[in-house]
């Protein structure tokens, strides 16, 4: 079987907590909804879009949920559109990358981004070419459930035993843990470390490169 990497996209492999509640702040005030504070609103990235409304403003009635996210959307494109949208690459990911591919991982990404979105995001590094399987919410439930995993490991040819999955919110450890993977938890990203821990990840990483470390540790342990 194949060894298979796959990554959460917002808050691992880029940073964009920033544009993403820029975007939330304007939809909400389109619609007259209180937005909650970003150090709030960020806790929900990475689930599909209107499930993260929805965990947001769980008072506002379900078919207003749809229709933020909707606003969310055009938010977000006009601001792409206006050139207003940075998602750098955090520090060490490109490194990560690398030293994954060398050693004969297959890449691929899970996230709760749209196809349009995360297309976007990978082109604007170049990186869209890396990646063996992209996965998103446009044809998955939201995370933590591990339909984007399975989908991933059968376009990859890889088995749950040989498939790491490295996010930094508890949504993508229960994700792996649901699938059989083995989940790392990104510690530069939108959750703290207990969080991840506590949903099952096997170590979590203080930068990029730390992963590789613990996926040492973690293979030592099982194969000695």
């Amino acid at each position: 079987m194949n060894k298979l990497a796959i990554f959460d996209c917002d808050g691992t492999l880029v940073d964009s907590g920033g544009n993403i509640f820029a975007a939330l702040s304007d939809a909400f005030g389109e619609h007259g909804v209180a937005v909650p504070p970003q150090e709030v609103s960020r806790r929900v990235i990475g689930l599909s879009l209107v499930e993260a409304i929805a965990t947001l403003v769980p008072e506002v009635e379900p078919e207003r949920h749809v229709v933020l996210a909707e606003s969310y959307k055009r938010h977000f494109q006009r601001a792409r559109a206006e050139g207003r949208v940075e998602e750098p690459l955090f520090p060490g990911i490109a490194e990560l990358l690398d030293a994954l591919e060398a050693d004969g991982w297959l890449l691929a990404v899970a996230t709760g981004k749209s196809d349009r979105g995360l297309n976007l995001c990978l082109d604007c590094h170049g990186y869209a070419a890396r990646f063996v399987s992209l996965q998103t919410a446009d044809r998955h439930p939201s995370k933590p459930h591990p339909s984007m995993v399975h989908q991933a490991m059968a376009d990859a040819g890889a088995a749950p035993e040989t498939t790491i999955v490295i996010g930094d919110t508890a949504f993508d450890m229960g994700m792996a843990v649901a699938a059989g993977a083995t989940g790392i938890g990104a510690g530069w990203g939108y959750h703290e470390a207990h969080e991840m821990l506590d949903a099952g990840a096997i170590g979590v990483a203080d930068r990029p490169l730390d992963v590789l470390e613990i996926l040492i540790g973690h293979m030592k342990a099982l194969y000695g």
